[in-house]
């Protein structure tokens, strides 16, 4: 098992320990017994540096490329993970929200595995500047790697939601990307954000001819595929998940992405995934504690059963959204981005529920 953070896991102990007063003795003996009136310390040699702590893994470090074994996501070592991180907003309005600092403060204090990159492709997205877009989502990657942060690189279609609406420009953009990260191990692929108005079967063709333009670029990568309406595995259509359980897409190394809305999204929706998950590889790459449109008050006692259930079943997940937006769902204060500070301070209640909850120790 690979402890990441162990230094600063440590440090608590150890302050713990020292609070307790002489309880503290016997167990720092088993470590190095104090000496005695006959045995007097050594003094250290002037030019011996103690030595450092070894550094903590990071998200990467730790798992390497994961790959989907059964109906879970697992690292190199064949181990169950469960990553958990934010999402951008749309880049197209929300760029700025992404820089170094923002990205230290998600890597190293709020202790995140992943980011989902948002590219819109309309909504003065991807459609309007390719090059642009194509550039700044390699941009993010190099920022996520050097950070040891896995990467989505999401395609977000929404409206239309018919995702062959957009196979070509979907066709050219992954291979792009795909060809031009292959060596590394930490990028995930998300072929189409929330098909809507269309049924599986559509949606379903769709992922089996984009996947394998991403497999001819980068074969190991893990591959998310959107689900029917809105990824909701059908329910907000009035359907199931046993339409993808009894017809999944022919590709392997693949997974289902669930998108929930606590304020909205109820018991059947949750039942839904808790089902689906037995059954198929789940992945909830986008989800807030608030309405179906990121707005409103926070239902944080629904969202914590939805992340219950996903610890338990060890299904990864991202927040949507990693902004100062007006809305409640994103998780800094307006005016926000782009000032450096990306501190406690500066976030909303959300955002302060979702970092506590990203920040929960990691089981690698």
């Amino acid at each position: 098992m690979v402890l990441r953070r162990a230094p600063i896991i440590a440090a608590v102990a150890t302050a713990a320990l020292l609070a307790t007063g002489a309880a503290v003795v016997p167990a720092l003996a088993a470590v190095h017994e104090a000496p005695t009136a006959t045995q007097p310390v050594a003094a250290a040699p002037a030019d011996v540096v103690p030595a450092a702590a070894p550094e903590a893994a990071t998200p990467v470090e730790a798992n390497g490329q994961l790959s989907v074994c059964g109906v879970r996501l697992c690292n190199e070592q064949g181990k169950q993970v469960q990553l958990r991180g934010m999402s951008t907003h749309g880049t197209q309005w929300y760029s700025q929200c992404v820089d170094d600092a923002s990205l230290d403060t998600l890597a190293h204090d709020w202790n995140a595995d992943v980011m989902r990159i948002s590219t819109y492709v309309q909504e003065d997205g991807y459609e309007t500047d390719p090059a642009r877009f194509t550039a700044l989502v390699n941009r993010y990657i190099d920022l996520l790697t050097a950070r040891g942060l896995y990467a989505i690189v999401d395609w977000h279609m929404l409206d239309p939601g018919d995702p062959n609406f957009n196979l070509e420009r979907a066709k050219t953009f992954f291979t792009a990307i795909a060809e031009r990260n292959n060596g590394k191990n930490n990028i995930i692929y998300e072929v189409a954000n929330e098909p809507n108005g269309v049924s599986w079967q559509t949606i379903k063709g769709y992922h089996e001819q984009i996947v394998p333009v991403v497999r001819a670029k980068d074969p190991d990568a893990v591959i998310l595929l959107g689900t029917r309406a809105w990824s909701s595995l059908g329910v907000s259509d009035g359907a199931s998940e046993s339409e993808v359980v009894n017809n999944p897409v022919n590709a392997s190394n693949v997974m289902y992405t669930f998108h929930f809305y606590a304020a909205s999204h109820d018991q059947e929706y949750l039942d839904t995934l808790s089902r689906a998950a037995d059954r198929i590889p789940m992945f909830i790459t986008e989800f807030g504690t608030q309405d179906y449109a990121g707005e409103g008050a926070n239902d944080f006692a629904m969202a914590q059963r939805y992340l219950d259930l996903a610890a338990q079943k060890k299904i990864s997940w991202v927040n949507w959204n990693f902004s100062d937006d007006h809305r409640s769902g994103a998780v800094f204060t307006e005016g926000t981005c782009g000032s450096g500070n990306y501190g406690t301070g500066r976030l909303k209640e959300a955002g302060t529920w979702i970092r506590d909850r990203i920040r929960t120790a990691d089981d690698f």
